[in-house]
């Protein structure tokens, strides 16, 4: 192993280490968690890796074994105050046992990628037990060729999908050899102090009951009170300024209300006018898997080719897919509403969790030319990003978070309704092996918040890998929409120079 390796293996296990620090959810993760109605608002993510060959067992449970001592995350659980004082805690898992997350499934007498992706939608829409760590991964033996697959399947309060990047990036090797070793977490005392406190030991029981140790709730609650007594000097001085300020300047200061007030109007309602009659029956019980891939410089060649991006070259071949798919139903649309999630994180951002808004807009579904449609998506998402409000689950959250989950879940699947979701996150520039195995290929799979279809672009190596998740209600012929988009994508990536416009399935 070369110095350059030994820097590399090191920075990813220290990136590793501080992966989801904060010891407790923030406002955008509490909703998540506390508004699940399971399986019609599942906040579950999937993140499926196409495998050269099959990885050896034994090294791969060893790796999750190092990774999960690396990452304390994936060693902890979520712990709820006794009182709705304030976010659950993040705290060690007692009885945290590894055979339990790692499992190995035969694809069985069907070997084709299809059934592989029939296989992966039915293992995650099985919901999580919400008193163990919130991941699960399985490694899918069977597949054509001789490959294998592996499937991570993790809850959306963990972390986003550049969250899920971040830890997969930092965990997995760089070479098919093994690596022997390999850094690891110091030992923390407070970890063996947990493990040894016999407050625990009606913990497993606790659990089977359907609730957490008592011990553990009453420690989150008298914490947070704590940390309320201790917060109520700065919220004073903060509450006095504003008074201050509207009594000094009381115009600009309602002028400033006014204008937020106007944005988060326009950012909150419903895009009415791009609800696809198609989409009506919608109910998020039946999730169903799609791929489709193309060249990432194709895309980038298309975007620079009508002025925009990437990311707008993208929505615009979805948005082209939708239209065509309408167009066989007889159906025609002018407009569609979208959701674009953007990520709000800074680079001194600790690695995991949640940042990141949601843009809703109706968008140009109808406009038959690529570039013109490129142009009009990116014009609507730049105006969405100018909005005061842009970032309303910063306002939603806090107030939602105190009111029964129930009525926090009926908000939030308002807010979140839409047509179609489009999300963007770049993957590994490097090739990465896991246990021995090349991964050929990593599609992402989001879950459906009040969506008809969820799609997902990770980028793996220079092929944008798109996985699609469509709720079986709204689309019962699946393969039709697929068809579709594909044709979208071409439509898109024919703007692109020509060396660049190849796209495949």
């Amino acid at each position: 192993m070369t110095a350059a390796d030994n820097s590399r293996q090191a920075w990813s296990a220290a990136a590793a280490a501080q992966w989801g620090q904060p010891d407790r959810m923030n406002n955008l993760e509490t909703t998540m968690w506390r508004s699940e109605r399971h399986p019609q608002h599942s906040s579950t993510v999937c993140t499926l890796m196409v495998l050269d060959r099959q990885p050896q067992w034994e090294r791969l449970v060893a790796a999750h074994e190092w990774a999960t001592q690396l990452v304390p995350r994936t060693r902890e659980r979520v712990v709820e105050p006794l009182l709705p004082l304030g976010p659950p805690a993040w705290q060690l898992d007692p009885h945290f046992t590894l055979d339990y997350h790692v499992r190995r499934i035969e694809l069985g007498t069907r070997h084709m990628f299809p059934d592989l992706l029939e296989l992966a939608q039915t293992l995650a829409i099985a919901p999580f037990d919400r008193n163990r760590p919130l991941w699960e991964a399985t490694l899918i033996e069977g597949l054509e060729g001789g490959r294998a697959a592996y499937l991570l399947k993790l809850h959306h309060s963990l972390t986003d999908g550049i969250g899920v990047i971040q830890l997969i990036s930092a965990v997995q090797s760089r070479t098919r050899r093994h690596t022997p070793n390999k850094p690891t977490r110091p030992p923390n005392p407070a970890d063996s102090a947990h493990l040894a406190d016999p407050s625990q030991a009606s913990g497993s029981a606790a659990a089977t009951a359907g609730r957490l140790p008592e011990p553990d709730r009453l420690a989150v609650t008298l914490t947070r009170a704590s940390e309320l007594i201790d917060e109520a000097p700065r919220r004073a001085r903060n509450l006095a300024g504003a008074a201050l300020q509207w009594a000094t300047d009381p115009l600009h200061a309602a002028g400033e209300g006014q204008r937020f007030t106007a944005s988060l109007r326009r950012v909150l309602t419903p895009t009415a006018s791009g609800a696809s009659p198609l989409f009506e029956r919608r109910d998020g019980r039946r999730w169903l898997f799609r791929t489709l891939e193309c060249p990432m410089v194709g895309l980038r060649g298309a975007g620079r080719a009508a002025g925009g991006s990437i990311n707008d070259a993208y929505v615009a071949a979805l948005l082209g897919g939708m239209r065509i798919y309408h167009e066989q139903h007889a159906t025609p649309l002018e407009q569609l509403s979208v959701t674009v999630p953007v990520s709000l994180r800074r680079t001194d951002d600790p690695m995991g969790g949640n940042r990141f808004a949601g843009l809703m807009f109706a968008a140009p579904v109808g406009t038959i030319d690529p570039a013109e449609r490129i142009a009009e998506v990116r014009g609507a998402i730049l105006t969405q990003l100018s909005e005061p409000a842009v970032d309303t689950y910063a306002v939603l959250t806090p107030i939602v978070n105190w009111l029964p989950s129930s009525v926090g879940a009926a908000v939030i699947a308002g807010a979140a309704r839409a047509d179609l979701a489009a999300s963007n996150v770049p993957g590994p520039t490097e090739q990465t092996y896991l246990a021995g195995a090349r991964v050929e290929r990593i599609f992402a799979f989001g879950p459906l918040p009040g969506v008809a279809v969820m799609a997902v672009l990770l980028s793996h190596l220079g092929t944008a890998c798109i996985g699609l998740t469509i709720d079986g209600a709204a689309v019962p012929d699946p393969d039709v929409l697929v068809s579709a988009m594909q044709q979208g994508i071409d439509e898109v990536l024919g703007l692109a120079p020509a060396p660049s416009r190849g796209s495949r399935k």
